[in-house]
């Protein structure tokens, strides 16, 4: 049985997860890129030789770094090609900056495929985190002859009412810990984070309003490709009616639960997490 929401404050929530979050001052010396996509430059690390070409998504102001470090590391460089970005207005990829519209994760799809187009990589696989997560299932269902395998985990289809609540009472930065605002300062400034973050809250407060909280679970039933979910099943940002609604809606895919994980699973658990999706995407 999948766990639902504990009584927990939503600052308290959100401290969970962000505190296992990477700083940038920790990152190796790797070879960082810079692509022209439509009026941005991408920036991204690509790594490995091998045959199998993914894709790897941040997620909310996440970077290739503080959110793929040990993927992009860790992967096995002989048999995958690993791209991770900042995506278009977060880190590096900027300017310009990004424009948090009710569509925002719809047109990262779209710049995401033009992105691997750029590379040169026509069919790939992709794994999305939180937002990333949300990229990922709208890009499958956009682009399926693009997409071999999906990953995702962290990501939600819709927003359930008392998820909008604790975006809005965690939307001033103020209220967060220093600990947990200084990595995203780091990447943003102060000024700047304050405002992304808050303008992210207001865009899904316009979506929840807009859509009645649909992202895109009705682009859910146009996913063809393996999918495999993963799930922390302490997760408190991503309820777990979410995991169930996704492996529903979403012909022949399976799910891995971790039952002490939260929302950062790839970070936890990154040997095995990175094993178990490997293992995923080498199956013919």
């Amino acid at each position: 049985m999948l766990i639902k929401f504990k009584n927990i404050s939503p600052l308290y929530r959100f401290s969970k997860i962000r505190s296992c979050s990477f700083s940038t001052s920790t990152v190796p010396t790797a070879k960082e890129q810079r692509i022209k996509v439509k009026n941005c430059e991408i920036n991204y690390v690509k790594v490995g030789t091998g045959a199998q070409n993914v894709l790897f998504l941040p997620g909310a102001l996440g970077t290739l770094w503080t959110e793929g470090k040990p993927q992009i590391e860790g992967f096995n460089k002989e048999k995958f090609t690993l791209v991770a970005w900042d995506p278009p207005g977060y880190g590096k990829s900027r300017p310009p900056e990004k424009e948090f519209r009710t569509d925002f994760l719809e047109k990262d799809a779209d710049i995401a495929q033009e992105f691997m187009n750029a590379l040169g990589i026509s069919k790939f696989s992709l794994m999305g985190f939180s937002d990333g997560g949300i990229t990922a299932l709208i890009h499958a269902a956009k682009y399926p002859d693009a997409v071999n395998k999906l990953v995702v985990w962290g990501a939600n289809a819709f927003i359930l009412p008392q998820e909008l609540e604790m975006y809005k009472k965690i939307k001033d930065i103020n209220a967060w810990s220093k600990r947990l605002r200084e990595p995203l300062i780091e990447v943003y400034g102060e000024k700047l984070f304050a405002r992304y973050w808050a303008s992210w809250v207001e865009a899904m407060e316009a979506i929840y309003k807009k859509n009645k909280g649909n992202i895109c679970s009705d682009l859910l039933k146009n996913i063809k490709c393996p999918t495999l979910i993963l799930y922390g099943q302490k997760d408190s940002l991503v309820d777990s009616v979410h995991v169930s609604h996704l492996h529903t809606n979403i012909e022949g895919s399976r799910i891995h639960l971790y039952p002490e994980g939260k929302h950062h699973i790839h970070l936890k658990y990154a040997e095995d997490f990175n094993k178990r999706v490997e293992d995923f995407l080498l199956l013919p």
